[in-house]
């Protein structure tokens, strides 16, 4: 094992030792569930962009937050969201390539892994779809220019092979389109019951950003270039962007990205 694993290995190991004993004590006693932290609309005005990309916003129905069914929608609603789900589907499909079990192999012949390429963001090396790369150069630039060095990200997780996700959803990593940086330092308050053990998601905050070790700065400058951040949804995944933007419409010389439409289902609180 290499010394950067042992030292991820170590810090993993340390942060759910130290969570374990936090949540159990002497009386053997489970911690609570975390409160869902403020998220703040706090983004500054962007600066006039001397990047080769465009600046865009992601598209609505590829955002979680406006397919995912839950318990209390209508039935209409539910149906709705479950269209928009596979309208997702699709376009990721068409996009970036078929994963089994999730659209059909008619509309893209090759595959995630196929379309993946093997990149460095922050120095360090990540495999994503082979489209998002100028997105990430043109992130990487500004965060650079922007945001200081007080922060260096020590790992990064692109491309997966398998779903992480449950109940008929699918995973942008699955696509290459998703990338998190330093999983045991940007916490997943609202995901599996392990994450809401971590210190970081047991301790009352005012923002959200008190939960992570990313700077702030991170998140507006990701958010220019058509990537979602996780940490505004439900499951406050902070160490988690995804491209949600038009891959044929990053950089300036592809054109600027169609208009932004209305999403067809809106949000439940």
């Amino acid at each position: 094992m290499s010394s950067r694993n042992v030292l991820f290995a170590t810090l993993l190991a340390t942060i759910f030792s130290a969570s374990a004993l936090v949540a159990f004590g002497s009386h053997g006693a489970a911690q609570r569930r975390p409160t869902p932290a403020p998220i703040p609309n706090d983004a500054p005005p962007r600066p006039e962009n001397n990047t080769a990309c465009n600046y865009q916003e992601p598209i609505d129905y590829l955002v979680r937050e406006n397919f995912v069914v839950k318990w209390r929608q209508s039935p209409e609603e539910q149906a709705a969201r479950r269209a928009l789900h596979e309208k997702a589907i699709r376009w990721r499909t068409e996009h970036f390539g078929y994963f089994e079990g999730f659209g059909q192999a008619s509309w893209n012949r090759s595959t995630p892994s196929d379309n993946a390429v093997r990149a460095r963001f922050m120095g360090l090396p990540i495999r994503v779809n082979a489209k998002i790369v100028p997105a990430l150069q043109c992130v990487e630039e500004q965060i650079r220019t922007e945001c200081g060095s007080t922060y260096t990200p020590g790992r990064l997780s692109g491309l997966r092979t398998s779903n992480t996700y449950h109940n008929g959803e699918v995973s942008n990593h699955v696509y290459g389109i998703a990338v998190d940086v330093d999983p045991t330092l940007n916490t997943c308050c609202m995901c599996v019951a392990q994450w809401g053990d971590h210190p970081l998601c047991q301790r009352e905050v005012s923002s959200i950003y008190e939960r992570m070790e990313m700077p702030s700065c991170w998140v507006h400058v990701f958010e220019r270039f058509g990537f979602y951040w996780l940490g505004r949804d439900a499951l406050q995944d902070t160490m988690h962007f995804e491209f949600l933007g038009h891959p044929d419409h990053i950089l300036k010389t592809q054109g600027p990205p169609p208009a932004p439409t209305a999403p067809a289902a809106a949000p439940t609180p």
